[in-house]
C-alpha cells in the first residue's frame, strides 16, 4: 500500500500528465434545472459506432419530428465516441470537432438540434483519452465544460476508458465510502466543472456499474450506468434487468440507473423481446436512449416505443420512484431476474409481469397481493399496450391470470371498479 502510494506520489510529481487525486475532491452537487425525470432521446453510438457526422446527427433530429418522436416526449440528440480530432488544440487546449464529420462545428449541429425544438448531447471521458482514442477530459475538465457551455451542449455522457493508474481504485475506499473513491472523485471534478457553467447539463456518468457508483451516483450527476454495455440479445436485457432489480431504492427524481441504450431496431430480438426490452426501462425510469437508425424502424417498433403509458409512467412529475419487485401470490418461486413489479403512478397502481422463460407461460398475481391495492374492494384492470380495459371486475381476494407469450412482459393500470 505504502509503495503504491509513493508510486502515485512521484508520477505526479515527476509525469507530465499524471496528477495525485486530491483526499476529498470537490463536492459540488448536479444542476437541479435538468435531469429531474429520465433522459428521453437517442444516441449515435449503438447505429453508428465511429462512423458519425453531422449529416447523420441532424438527419436523426429531423426523424424526431417526422415519426413524432418528440410528439411523444423524446428531446436529446446525443453524439457519441469519435467527433473530435486525435489532438487538442496546441493553444487553447479545447477539443477540436472533426471538421471533416462536423464541417459546421458542434456548435453548428446544436444550432440545428435547437431550431427544432430538441436538445443536443455530447461525449468525453473520465480518463485521458476516450474509448476510442480521442481526447479525455481528466484534468481538462474546466475547459472542456466551458467549450461544451460555449457550444450549446444540454447532456454529457461521460465514459471511463483510459484511466491512469494512480486514478484506480483499491479494493475498497477510503473510510468505506464509494463517493470519496478515485473513481467517483474522477467524476466529482466534472460534475465541480459542470457547475461552474452557464447552461444546465445534464451529467450521465457512464462508469459500467463499479465503485458501487447507485450509492452516491446522484451527488454527482442525473444517471449512472449500471453495467457494461448493452447488445441486442436478451441475455444482456435480462442480465441488465437483474442487476438493475436489486438497486431501484436509488431511484427517484434527479437520481436514475441506466441500463445503457435501446437496442430496438438491432440485432434478431423478437417483438417480444423488445416489448420487455422498452418496458422494463419505463417501468424502472431508466434513462431511454434509442440506438438505431430511425429511418429503419418499423411501425410495430415505432408502436413500441411511442406507447404513450408506459411513457407517462416513466416520465411522472409527481412520481419519481420506480416499478419494483414483489411477491404475487403466496409460495410464489424466485427467478433471476424477477418477474413481477408493482409501481404507482399519478394515476394509481401498476402492475408488470416479464415472462422471463423461452415458452408461453400462465403468470398469475392475486390482487390483494400487489402493493397500494388494499384487501378489499373490486378492481378493473387495463391493459397498458393496448389502452383498453379488459372486461369484468376483480375482488381483492382473488387472483388474475393471463397468458405471457416467450420473453414477452405485459403491463396493466389497476383501479377501484
Amino acid at each position: 500500500m505504502f509503495k503504491a502510494s509513493f508510486l502515485a506520489f512521484v508520477l505526479a510529481a515527476v509525469v507530465p500528465g499524471h496528477s495525485l487525486p486530491s483526499i476529498t475532491g470537490p463536492t459540488k452537487t448536479p444542476s437541479t434545472a435538468t435531469g429531474r425525470l429520465p433522459a428521453l432521446g437517442w444516441n449515435s453510438w449503438n447505429a453508428y459506432g465511429c462512423n458519425i457526422n453531422e449529416a447523420k446527427v441532424v438527419a436523426a433530429a429531423n426523424q424526431f419530428i417526422s415519426l413524432g418522436l418528440k410528439s411523444a416526449g423524446y428531446q436529446y440528440v446525443n453524439i457519441d465516441d469519435c467527433w473530435p480530432l486525435k489532438a487538442r488544440d496546441s493553444k487553447t487546449k479545447r477539443i477540436v470537432p472533426d471538421p471533416s464529420k462536423f464541417p459546421d462545428g458542434i456548435s453548428g449541429v446544436a444550432t440545428q438540434v435547437h431550431n427544432l425544438g430538441l436538445k443536443i448531447g455530447i461525449y468525453s471521458d473520465a480518463g485521458t483519452n476516450t474509448c476510442a482514442g480521442y481526447p479525455g477530459s481528466l484534468g481538462n475538465e474546466a475547459i472542456d465544460a466551458a467549450t461544451f457551455n460555449d457550444w450549446g451542449i444540454d447532456y454529457l455522457k461521460y465514459d471511463n476508458c483510459n484511466v491512469p493508474s494512480n486514478w484506480t481504485d483499491a479494493s475498497s475506499p477510503p473510510g468505506g465510502d464509494w463517493y470519496n473513491s478515485n473513481s467517483a472523485i474522477r467524476y466529482r471534478q466534472m460534475t465541480a466543472a459542470l457547475d461552474s457553467v452557464s447552461r444546465p447539463i445534464q451529467f450521465e456518468l457512464c462508469i459500467w456499474g463499479q465503485a458501487n457508483v447507485w450509492q452516491w451516483g446522484s451527488r454527482v450527476g442525473h444517471s449512472w450506468r449500471m453495467g457494461g454495455d448493452a447488445s441486442a440479445t436478451w441475455s444482456y436485457i435480462t442480465s441488465v434487468i437483474n442487476t438493475n432489480s436489486q438497486h431501484l431504492s436509488s431511484v427517484n427524481f434527479f437520481s436514475h440507473n441506466d441500463m445503457d441504450m435501446m437496442e430496438i431496431g438491432n440485432g434478431a430480438l423478437t417483438t417480444q423481446e423488445q416489448r420487455t426490452h422498452f418496458a422494463a426501462w419505463a417501468f424502472m425510469k431508466s434513462p431511454i436512449l434509442l440506438g438505431t437508425d430511425l429511418s429503419k424502424l418499423s411501425s410495430a417498433q415505432l408502436a413500441i416505443i411511442k406507447n404513450a403509458e408506459l411513457l407517462a409512467f416513466h416520465q411522472d412529475s409527481n412520481v419519481g420512484t420506480p416499478a419494483k419487485p414483489f411477491t404475487a401470490f403466496s409460495g410464489m418461486p424466485s427467478t433471476s431476474p424477477p418477474e413481477y413489479y408493482s409501481g404507482t403512478s399519478s394515476k394509481g397502481v401498476h402492475v408488470f409481469i416479464i415472462n422471463t422463460s423461452g415458452s408461453t407461460a400462465t403468470k398469475t398475481f392475486t390482487f390483494s397481493s400487489v402493493p397500494g391495492l388494499g384487501t378489499s374492494g373490486n378492481f378493473k384492470v387495463h391493459d397498458m399496450w393496448a389502452g383498453t380495459d379488459l372486461s369484468g371486475t376483480h375482488a381483492a381476494s382473488s387472483t388474475f391470470s393471463v397468458s405471457v407469450a416467450p420473453h414477452d412482459t405485459v403491463a396493466y393500470f389497476i383501479s377501484k371498479a
